[in-house]
């Protein structure tokens, strides 16, 4: 059986990735390809009740232990959800993965990087992306739908984050993308979702193409 393949979407709060997530597996799926979707943090039963914690703003955090919560919960996906399905020869779709607690706790939080990244592969086991895609989006526009999306709900964690918190990240994504640009490829998600959803569905089918055609 041949190997899946693992897709990521990256990018600050508002940028698309749960629907975007969502319009690529409808659209792989049509072709008949088999198609797990998950997010982070998240996923497996014991990631919803990390989840739970890592983003109530009520409960505060020193940014060790936020990043400690992440990285056990993306031990758990990757162990009991991603590797299994990879193995199996599905494609694998993930709202956030690695890249985002690079972005969060590391750029915007100020964690160093050289540890943040020797922990990240202790959670993942060595289970990276084949190809992530960055949805960028001006900070402002982002925090303009996610105001939009709760319609005076209440925030979570990051969510209720400064405009310079979430420029931060961007930055991060950014620099993520200019280090390891044969994984990582940024599209402008403040466009039209069908333009948005178009050149997500080009960069998933150049994947598939050359890796399991």
């Amino acid at each position: 059986m041949a190997r899946g393949l693992f897709i990521t979407l990256e990018g600050v709060e508002g940028s698309g990735k749960t629907t975007h997530a969502a319009i690529l597996a409808k659209s792989l799926r049509e072709q008949g390809r088999a198609v797990t979707v998950t997010h982070e943090p998240g996923g497996t039963r014991a990631g919803e009740a990390i989840r739970a914690i890592f983003l109530d703003p009520s409960i505060a955090l020193d940014v060790a232990s936020e990043l400690l919560l992440v990285l056990a919960d993306r031990a758990q996906h990757v162990r009991e959800k991603l590797k299994p399905a990879i193995a199996s020869g599905e494609i694998v779709i993930s709202d956030r993965y690695s890249d985002s607690t690079v972005a969060y706790q590391g750029y915007a939080r100020g964690f160093d990087l050289k540890l943040l990244g020797e922990l990240n592969r202790l959670a993942t086991a060595g289970v990276m992306p084949d190809l992530t895609i960055v949805l960028d989006v001006p900070v402002e526009t982002a925090l303009a739908r996610t105001r939009k999306r709760h319609q005076g709900g209440a925030f979570d964690r990051f969510e209720s984050e400064t405009a310079e918190f979430h420029r931060r990240v961007r930055a991060g994504f950014q620099a993520i993308a200019r280090e390891e640009p044969a994984r990582v490829i940024v599209i402008d998600s403040s466009r039209a979702l069908d333009a948005v959803s178009a050149d997500i569905r080009r960069a998933a089918e150049g994947l598939i193409s050359r890796q399991c055609p």
